[in-house]
């Protein structure tokens, strides 16, 4: 794909010449998520979401995991990557280790936190910093993902959401709306938000 093109399937979070003239540019965030076994169709156009989010002045916010994880980070530059150890999966980031209140609210939040591994804990506790950043108070806009059951809320959270779970209950709890690219129709209800978003500013 030549690196101007935009995707058809894309091309509707792209802005108009009007809304980059009218909309305040100001530091936004979401979360950009989902399986490691995300299919090859759904990460290309998340690297091009990616790249149509942070045109609008969104920061991507990720776990650093193969998968989804990846391919957000492929589509942009502006990101925080949130990492459970220093080191994992080969990535290096200023946000490799969580915070203990991010441990205390996985544990709130997991159902059965107690009998994870300890490197599973961890990776739990990342989730926090996913959704509501580094000091737990900055939640993002929403989350982007992708799981084979098309989770969008904690209700709906199933074995097969995988550790993704996680952070899809957590933004339920804090009133994060989930979109989840699994689901049809889940990119013009993205698009219908940042139109909200920009017309709030």
């Amino acid at each position: 794909m030549h690196p101007g093109t935009i995707p058809p399937s894309i091309r509707i979070l792209a802005q108009t010449t009007e809304q980059r003239g009218t909309t305040t540019m100001q530091l936004r965030f979401y979360a950009g998520i989902g399986s490691r076994q995300t299919p090859p169709e759904i990460l290309a156009k998340m690297q091009a979401i990616a790249a149509q989010l942070e045109a609008r002045g969104f920061v991507l916010r990720s776990g650093g995991a193969d998968g989804a994880d990846t391919a957000f980070e492929l589509g942009c530059t502006a990101k925080e990557i949130f990492l459970p150890w220093p080191g994992f999966n080969g990535r290096s980031s200023p946000f490799d280790r969580p915070s203990k209140a991010a441990f205390e609210l996985a544990a709130q939040t997991h159902p059965a936190f107690d009998r994870l591994s300890a490197a599973s804990r961890k990776l739990m506790a990342r989730n926090g910093h996913q959704v509501l950043g580094a000091t737990l108070d900055q939640p993002v806009s929403f989350v982007l993902c992708w799981t084979p059951d098309g989770a969008e809320s904690e209700a709906q959270r199933t074995r097969d959401t995988g550790g993704t779970g996680q952070a899809i209950a957590l933004a339920s709890r804090h009133g994060i709306p989930v979109f989840n690219l699994a689901n049809r129709g889940a990119l013009n209800r993205v698009a219908a938000l940042l139109h909200s978003l920009d017309a709030s500013h």
